[in-house]
């Protein structure tokens, strides 16, 4: 799955946002609120992940724990997504805007940085969306 963060700045601004009480659920792990339900929950749930687009460029993931139904008193019936609250970086990948949340093949996902350089000072979206564009990871 893949989502736009919106107006996050960063991962580290993302992480700090998800660690706020706002966005958590009742046992603490941060969740995201959508309106639809995915059809193909089975899939997201044996190993799938989130991944976030901040500033037009893909640069985290999250994996989805859970989907929880929630209704905010209107009757309404939403979906959760409930993540680990553990962001895993990627290699930047530019991505156009999008409406909602979208479904991303495990072949059309970016890979985890390796160890070493998820530990290397972060780079400016903008700087790793212009990189991205060059084919340069």
């Amino acid at each position: 799955m893949i989502k736009l963060s919106v107006g996050t700045e960063s991962v580290e601004s993302l992480e700090a946002w998800q660690s706020s009480p706002r966005p958590k659920a009742a046992d603490g792990l941060p969740r995201h609120i959508t309106r639809m339900w995915p059809k193909r929950e089975s899939e997201l749930l044996s190993g799938g992940s989130i991944f976030w687009v901040i500033k037009g460029v893909v640069l985290a993931r999250q994996k989805l724990v859970r989907l929880d139904e929630y209704d905010n008193g209107d009757g309404i019936r939403r979906c959760a997504l409930v993540f680990d609250p553990k962001l895993i970086r990627v290699e930047a990948m530019t991505k156009r805007p999008f409406q909602g949340w979208r479904y991303l093949r495990p072949e059309d996902s970016p890979r985890d940085l390796t160890a070493a350089r998820a530990r290397e000072d972060a780079i400016p979206p903008t700087l790793s969306a212009a990189l991205a564009d060059i084919g340069v990871r």
